[in-house]
């Protein structure tokens, strides 16, 4: 059970980020029909009851799903920790994550029920209500001694607010979709708007009042992880805003050419909703990360940010594989073999040899070459726009050597380089997401040479590259590393939210080109691809301390 730690870390992340997801739909949902599409629509009865027929299948199967993954993710959580503090499952039954995921679970099962048995809207809010007070009290606000009430309000209000506004958006889309009178279309995203612009001012009133309690400081915001991720929320929120703002200008304009403006607000409608949840998988890394109050040591500098990041030449020289720290599982099996007792390993405790001066510089000349690389894509993939340089479109296959390069290279100590067997080395979470992440560049990479060079037969195709960039860059939010170092740990934290940044906005503006009309389609192709440059600068600029 112990060598699944990290990669149940890891996991827990993801399933945390899944369970915000649905609620998110969940909340988004109920709140559009009750307070957007019944009172939009009450004069064109036939488009109301498809449209809440349709809705309401969704809810159904995502309260269902949701009750699936919680009890899964409850179990999974109750065994580790049975298994790691020795404790009775009786004992685990009163701790306040099992007691909020029963309540939650209970909450989802009514919610089926009331789904499937058509009963009216309004029924569904006390559910949902629960799911939300289930969902803060396994959060940092009711896990304080100190003002638990008023962080715990906060945390609903953000919650409510941004459920209300993300998954009302996506339920927005499936509205519009559901009916082919552009009348009833333009009602229902007027209506949204104003709703919408309400969430705004709750989620960002919300935000500021966690914020100022669990950040106390400008050190505290550049100088942990916790910081760091929210400003990588507030990035992303920023960008939600700049859609948003465009979505209302289109609503405003819907009457006056609706087929032209109802096309242009899907797709942005689309990339709103990607880039929502992909605030959620971040909100769920947010989670696993102690409040920048609470990490008063170690902190990074703000002389050691800049000189991080300050411009340099990237380093093309590796050292010998044999010149790295011996690998932490190598020391305990040699120590278990020498004692004559089994070895226990928990990856990502840092019980083995300090990082030495060549495993910072391999570290270094990885991320360098691999930002050679992606820069080079970025540059030929701008190259590839001009009509004099049309060779330039063959840029995807650089993706095969990056991901070639990945695998061979980013855990030196695993197979094929290091002691450590291919399976063994999987229990690891860094390796198991950079394998994961070579398999998905190699994929992307043909779909997209494909696309670009016209052998691909079918236009679904095109939409693998930014698909696999957006997904990528979302998980990307959630990679962790062991905290050996604490003040490195950070700094890698720091490249990290940048790429991440940068690929899911390369992702859904290469996805806003292929749904944009011809004449419109100029901006998000200089988009993705200037982001892909800046994706191969940060890497060049990757360096540790």
């Amino acid at each position: 059970m112990q060598q699944l730690l990290s990669v149940f870390g890891y996991l827990s992340v993801l399933a945390r980020g899944i369970l915000l997801a649905l609620q998110t739909l969940i909340i988004g949902g109920v709140g559009f029909l009750l307070l957007v599409a019944h009172p939009a629509l009450r004069a064109q009865s036939d488009d109301l009851s498809v449209i809440d027929l349709r809705l309401k299948r969704v809810l159904l199967w995502a309260a269902a799903v949701m009750a699936v993954i919680q009890i899964s993710w409850a179990a999974f959580d109750s065994a580790i920790l049975m298994s790691t503090a020795q404790l009775p499952f009786r004992d685990v039954l009163g701790a306040d994550f099992f007691v909020a995921s029963a309540v939650i679970v209970v909450a989802d099962i009514v919610l089926v029920a009331l789904f499937a048995a058509g009963t009216p809207t309004w029924t569904a809010v006390p559910s949902c209500l629960a799911i939300l007070f289930g969902d803060v009290a396994t959060g940092h606000s009711w896990s304080r001694l100190d003002h638990r009430v008023l962080l715990s309000t906060f945390s609903f209000v953000h919650q409510l607010t941004a459920g209300l506004w993300i998954g009302g958006v996506a339920f927005l889309l499936m509205a519009v979709g559901c009916t082919q009178n552009d009348t009833a279309a333009s009602l229902l995203g007027k209506r949204f708007s104003r709703l919408a612009i309400l969430s705004v001012i709750g989620v960002l009133g919300a935000g500021i009042g966690l914020s100022f309690f669990y950040i106390d400081s400008p050190s505290a915001a550049y100088g942990t992880a916790y910081g760091i991720m929210v400003i990588s929320k507030v990035a992303l929120f920023l960008v939600l805003l700049a859609i948003g703002a465009l979505n209302k200008s289109l609503v405003e304009r819907l009457s006056f050419d609706p087929s032209r403006l109802l096309k242009l607000l899907r797709r942005n409608m689309e990339a709103e909703i990607g880039i929502g949840f992909t605030v959620l998988l971040a909100a769920a890394s947010l989670t696993s990360q102690p409040p920048a109050v609470d990490l008063r040591d170690y902190r990074l500098t703000g002389q050691e940010v800049a000189q991080n990041f300050a411009p340099r030449w990237p380093r093309l020289t590796s050292p010998d594989v044999g010149e790295l720290a011996k690998p932490t599982r190598q020391i305990l099996k040699e120590e278990a073999e020498k004692n004559g007792r089994p070895s226990t390993y928990a990856p990502g405790l840092g019980l083995g040899a300090p990082e030495t001066p060549a495993g910072k510089a391999w570290s270094e000349y990885n991320h360098n070459w691999a930002g050679l690389m992606v820069f080079t894509i970025g540059i030929l993939a701008v190259a590839s726009r001009f009509k004099q340089m049309r060779w330039a479109r063959h840029w995807p296959l650089v993706f095969i050597g990056l991901a070639i390069f990945i695998f061979l290279r980013a855990d030196p100590e695993n197979w094929p380089l290091g002691p450590n067997g291919f399976w063994e080395s999987c229990l690891e979470a860094d390796v198991l997401q950079h394998r994961f992440f070579s398999l998905l560049t190699v994929g992307f990479a043909i779909f997209e040479w494909r696309v670009q060079t016209g052998r691909s037969g079918r236009r679904i195709y095109a939409y693998v590259f930014p698909a696999v960039c957006a997904v990528g860059g979302a998980l990307l939010f959630s990679h962790s590393h062991s905290l050996g170092n604490i003040k490195s740990e950070t700094l890698i934290e720091w490249s990290h939210i940048q790429l991440a940044f940068f690929a899911v906005l390369a992702g859904w503006s290469r996805w806003a080109e292929l749904k944009s009309p011809p004449e419109q389609r100029s901006l998000c192709a200089w988009t993705w691809s200037i982001c892909f440059v800046l994706i191969g600068t940060v890497l060049m600029l990757y360096r540790e301390i």
